[in-house]
């Protein structure tokens, strides 16, 4: 887990609230029929080459000329069940309310659709809600997939809570340094990865606890008199 964390700077209610919550998720048993998922995304921009890059020598990554041409900004989705060693990812042009609850009918339909709930973890962004189903879907549809789902959330300031991050951060090193000039491309590289990191069944080492986070955090917890 990065050391690299971004924590309020005093005192905070809300904080410790959705912390611990998080933590205590994370403390569950394996349940194959209520698997944690932990979600993520993060946009990738997208590299369009003005010249060849030259042939790598061996032993070498390819060079690229220092001339490019931005070609836009596509979007990954982050599906990732840590306890499984499993992650699932899906590529879109953009970031919106319909893309979140495509991905959330993705797993509901395509990936779990056996398990009797799914048990989220993800940041508390504006897209990532219940009500997004509403505005991408019809009303019984939207009901359908909400139910299927229960959500947690990372706290403000403590999206390092998320295993679905750390697995983003991996995918980013190992994946996506190089250029990709379109969302074909970046899909093809990305599921490439994604297949060789299923089949060594992958998984986050997670230690962190609420007793480690009063400790570490402790100026987080508020003070009673």
């Amino acid at each position: 887990m990065s050391e690299r964390w971004c924590i309020p700077p005093k005192a905070n209610a809300e904080f410790v609230c959705n912390m611990e919550d998080v933590l205590d998720v994370y403390k569950r048993p394996f349940d194959p029929n209520r698997p944690m998922v932990c979600f993520d995304e993060r946009p990738k921009q997208l590299i369009k080459e003005t010249r060849k890059p030259l042939r790598p020598v061996p032993g070498q990554q390819a060079r690229y000329d220092y001339e490019y041409e931005r070609n836009g900004v596509a979007n990954l989705f982050m599906m990732f069940e840590p306890l499984a060693g499993k992650r699932h990812l899906k590529v879109t042009d953009r970031r919106t309310k319909k893309d979140w609850a495509e991905c959330m009918r993705k797993m509901v339909d395509e990936i779990y659709p056996e398990v009797e709930q799914l048990v989220l973890v993800m940041d508390n962004l504006n897209t990532h809600t219940k009500a997004s189903l509403y505005e991408a879907f019809e009303p019984a549809e939207a009901k359908r997939i909400a139910d299927k789902l229960e959500i947690h959330y990372t706290p403000k300031h403590g999206s390092w809570l998320n295993m679905a991050e750390i697995e983003i951060s991996v995918l980013s090193r190992q994946c996506l340094t190089e250029r990709m000039e379109n969302v074909k491309r970046l899909e093809k590289e990305a599921m490439a990865w994604a297949t060789k990191r299923n089949a060594k069944e992958a998984k986050v080492d997670w230690r962190f606890t609420t007793d480690d986070a009063k400790i570490k955090l402790k100026k987080l917890y508020p003070s009673i008199n």
